[in-house]
C-alpha cells in the first residue's frame, strides 16, 4: 500500500537538515541559558543567534521575538496579555469569524471576564472586508486579531490594509501567522503588525517551539511567571534544541520559499482543476488569494470522515479541517462562516501539500478520489 502524506497544514515532518542542526543541543550543548558558567553562556549565545535569525525573516528586531512552546500559547499570550494590560483603556476586542480554535476559545474566556468581543463576518471566499473592521472599532477597542492565512481554507487576508486601519486608530493589531510564516513574505513594519504568532512544526521544524513577535512599546501582561526568562514575559526553562531547530527551519524557508511556492502552486492548481470536474464539488476559499499548499473542497452527499477514512485505506492522509478540532462532530465554523450549509461543511476535504509532495502522488490521489466519492455516494443517506 502507498503511504502518501497530504496533511502538511496539520503538521510537517522535521527536515533532516533541521535534525542535524539540533543534535548537538541534546547532549553536548545542553546548558541552561540562565546559568553563569560556560555551558549556560554558550546556550545563551545560541539562543540569541536563533532569535536574530527568526526576527530577520519578518524584518523585526531580535529583542521583539519571544519564544514560546506553541502557536496556541502565543495566541493566548497575545490576546489575554494585551487585554489585561490595557483594561484601563478599554475592553473591546475584534476578531474574524474564521479564527483558529485557540483564538475563539481565548476570546470566549475573555468574554466571560468582562471583555466585549466582536466577530467580523467574511464573504463566501473567506475574506474579511477591512472596512467592516473600521466600522466595528469603538473608543473602547484595544485589540484587533485577524488570522493571516486560514488553516482550513488557505485564504490570505489583506493584513497590510487591516494593520494600517489599526495603526491609524492607535489600536494594537495581532495576526495569527501560523500557516503563512515561512510560506509567504512577511514584513511586520510594512504590514503594520504589532503582534504576530508563528509555529515551528508548520515549517519542518520540531514541535514544542513557537514565537510571539511583540513590537517594542506594546503593553502586555505575561501569562507565565517565574524565573524571568524571555525578558520577563515568558518564564520557563528555554527549550534550546527546539528553538535551534526552529531557527534552522526558518533559514531553509527563507532560502527556498520562492522556488517551493512555485512548485506547490503548480501541483495545487492541477489538483483544483481536476477535482472540480467531479460532479457536485466546490472549492472553498478564494481561488487566487490562497496559500500555495492549501486546497479545501466540499462534496455534496458525502460525509467528510468517511472520505478521510477511505483515502487512508488507500494510503493517503488528508483531513476534514483543522487538526485541533477534527475529532469534533460539529461542522467546521470556518466553512459555516463562508456560507456552507452544515451538511456541505460535513462533506469537506482539506488537502495540504508540502516539501516532499510529488506530482506522482497527486496523480495517484486524482486516480482514486473519484472512485471513492462514487462509492460513498452510492450508500449515502444524504442523497
Amino acid at each position: 500500500m502507498k503511504n502518501i502524506y497530504l496533511d502538511y497544514a496539520a503538521t510537517t515532518p522535521v527536515d533532516k537538515r533541521v535534525v542535524k542542526a539540533m543534535e548537538p543541543y541534546f547532549i553536548k550543548k545542553f546548558g541552561n541559558t540562565m546559568s553563569l558558567h560556560y555551558f549556560g553562556q554558550e546556550a545563551k549565545l545560541i539562543l540569541e543567534q536563533s532569535r536574530g535569525i527568526v526576527a530577520n525573516l519578518i524584518s523585526a528586531d531580535a529583542k521583539e521575538i519571544i519564544f514560546t512552546g506553541s502557536a496556541t500559547e502565543s495566541n493566548n499570550f497575545a490576546l489575554k496579555g494585551v487585554a489585561f494590560a490595557n483594561r484601563d483603556k478599554g475592553n473591546h476586542i475584534i476578531i474574524s469569524s474564521i479564527e483558529h480554535p485557540c483564538i475563539e476559545e481565548s476570546v470566549k474566556w475573555l468574554g466571560s471576564r468582562g471583555f466585549e468581543i466582536t466577530k467580523i463576518l467574511v464573504d463566501k471566499h473567506g475574506l474579511v472586508n477591512p472596512e467592516d473592521i473600521k466600522k466595528a472599532i469603538t473608543e473602547k477597542t484595544i485589540l484587533v486579531s485577524i488570522i493571516h492565512a486560514s488553516n482550513e481554507i488557505g485564504t490570505i487576508q489583506s493584513i497590510e490594509e487591516i494593520g494600517g486601519i489599526c495603526k491609524q486608530k492607535k489600536i494594537y493589531f495581532h495576526t495569527d501567522a501560523s500557516q503563512s510564516f515561512g510560506k509567504v513574505p512577511i514584513d511586520v513594519n510594512k504590514m503594520n503588525i504589532d503582534l504576530l504568532t508563528a509555529s515551528s512544526h508548520k515549517i519542518y521544524g520540531p514541535k514544542g517551539a513557537g514565537l510571539l513577535y511583540i513590537r517594542k512599546g506594546i503593553k502586555i501582561e505575561p501569562l507565565l511567571h517565574g524565573g524571568g526568562q524571555e525578558n520577563g514575559l515568558r518564564s520557563s526553562t528555554i527549550n534550546l534544541a527546539s528553538i535551534v531547530g526552529f531557527s534552522e527551519a526558518v533559514k531553509i524557508c527563507k532560502k527556498e520559499m520562492k522556488t517551493e511556492n512555485k512548485r506547490l502552486e503548480m501541483l495545487r492548481n492541477k489538483l483544483i482543476k481536476e477535482v472540480l470536474k467531479i460532479k457536485n464539488c466546490r472549492l472553498n476559499g478564494d481561488r487566487k488569494k490562497r496559500l500555495a499548499n492549501n486546497i479545501n473542497f466540499s462534496f455534496d452527499f458525502i460525509e467528510g470522515e468517511s472520505l478521510v477514512i477511505q483515502l487512508d485505506m488507500h494510503g493517503i492522509a488528508c483531513s476534514t479541517g483543522s487538526a485541533c478540532s477534527s475529532i469534533k462532530l460539529e461542522p467546521s465554523n470556518v466553512l459555516l462562516a463562508i456560507g456552507l450549509r452544515p451538511e456541505q461543511a460535513h462533506g469537506s476535504l482539506r488537502i495540504s501539500l508540502g516539501r516532499w509532495t510529488t506530482e506522482k502522488e497527486i496523480d495517484y490521489l486524482l486516480k482514486v478520489l473519484p472512485e471513492i466519492i462514487k462509492k460513498i455516494r452510492a450508500i449515502s443517506p444524504f442523497k
